[in-house]
C-alpha cells in the first residue's frame, strides 16, 4: 500500500504515465516532497516504492534510474510514566475502547497487529497472546496479563465477537485510523501532551519492562524485533538509570 501510494503521488504530480518520465523528473519529484516538508521516513518510503517499480517492474537499470541512498534519522521514542499510562487507560469509559488501549499496553503489539487480533489468539491456558503474521510475516507470542485476561472476559461477555477481538460493524477488524482516534481521544481526556500515537504504548511496554529488570533479549522477542539494535534504544530512555545519575554540576563546590 505504501509503494502504491508513492507511485500514485508521482503520477498525480506529473499527470503522466510513470513509464514516460525520466530520471531528472523522478528526482525532481523527490526534491518536491522534501520541500513540502515530508519527514525523512516518508521520503524513504517513496524512494523504496519508486525503486521497486522502476527496477523490478519496468526493468530499468541503475544507469537509467539512480536515486540517492535513503537517509535514516534516529529519534528516541517518547515514553509515558506508569502514572500517565494509568490516567490514559482510565480516561475512556467505553469498554471496547478501554480494552483496546489496555491490550496495546499490556502486549506491546504494533497497531497493525492489534487491530487484527482474533479471539482465538488469546491463549488463557499458557497465558500468552499469539501474534499471527506480524511485521515481516512472522508469527510470535507475547505475554498475557492476568488483569488483561479479566478485562477481556468482561468485554467478550458484552460483545461476543466470533472472530476479531475488536471488530467493526461488519465483523471485520477495525481500521488503524480508528484505533489511533481512540488513543488520541483518551490522551486528550487524560491531559497528556507527549506521545505521537498509539504506538507510544508499545514504547511504554518495552521501557517499563526494561525498568522492571527484564533482559533485552526477552524484550526483543516480545516486540518481534529482527535486530537487537532496535531494542537497545530503550536503554537510552529507561528512567532509573538516567534520573539517578549524578549531574556533574552538583558535584562542584560552587559558592551559593
Amino acid at each position: 500500500q505504501s509503494y502504491l501510494g508513492a507511485m500514485l503521488g508521482l503520477v498525480k504530480h506529473y499527470r503522466r504515465s510513470p513509464d514516460q518520465l525520466n530520471q531528472e523528473q523522478i528526482r525532481a519529484y523527490l526534491l518536491h516532497l522534501k520541500e513540502r516538508g515530508l519527514s525523512p521516513s516518508s521520503r524513504n518510503v517513496a524512494i523504496s516504492g519508486l525503486k521497486f517499480f522502476y527496477h523490478q517492474i519496468l526493468g530499468w537499470n541503475e544507469h537509467r534510474l539512480f536515486l540517492p541512498p535513503r537517509k535514516r534519522s534516529w529519534r528516541l521514542p517518547e515514553v509515558l510514566s506508569p502514572q500517565e499510562v494509568e490516567r490514559l487507560l482510565c480516561a475512556n469509559s467505553k469498554l471496547r475502547d478501554r480494552c483496546l488501549l489496555v491490550t496495546a499496553y499490556a502486549t506491546g503489539l504494533r497497531v497493525s497487529e492489534l487491530v487484527r487480533l482474533k479471539v482465538s489468539d488469546i491463549d488463557k491456558e499458557r497465558m500468552m497472546v499469539r501474534v499471527e503474521q506480524g511485521k515481516g510475516r512472522k508469527d510470535r507470542y507475547t505475554i498475557l496479563s492476568q488483569r488483561l485476561l479479566s478485562d477481556l472476559r468482561s468485554y467478550w461477555k458484552e460483545h461476543r465477537s466470533p472472530i476479531y477481538l475488536f471488530p467493526n460493524r461488519k465483523g471485520g477488524p477495525i481500521s488503524i485510523d480508528y484505533a489511533q482516534r481512540i488513543y488520541n481521544l483518551a490522551k486528550l481526556k487524560a491531559g497528556i501532551q507527549k506521545g505521537h500515537g498509539i504506538h507510544t504504548l508499545r514504547h511504554c511496554f518495552a521501557t517499563h519492562l526494561l525498568e522492571a529488570g527484564v533482559d533485552l533479549r526477552t524484550i526483543q522477542t516480545l516486540l518481534g524485533h529482527n535486530s537487537m539494535a532496535s531494542t537497545e534504544r530503550y536503554l537510552q530512555i529507561r528512567q532509573h538509570r538516567i534520573s539517578t545519575t549524578a549531574n556533574p554540576l552538583d558535584l562542584l563546590r560552587l559558592p551559593n
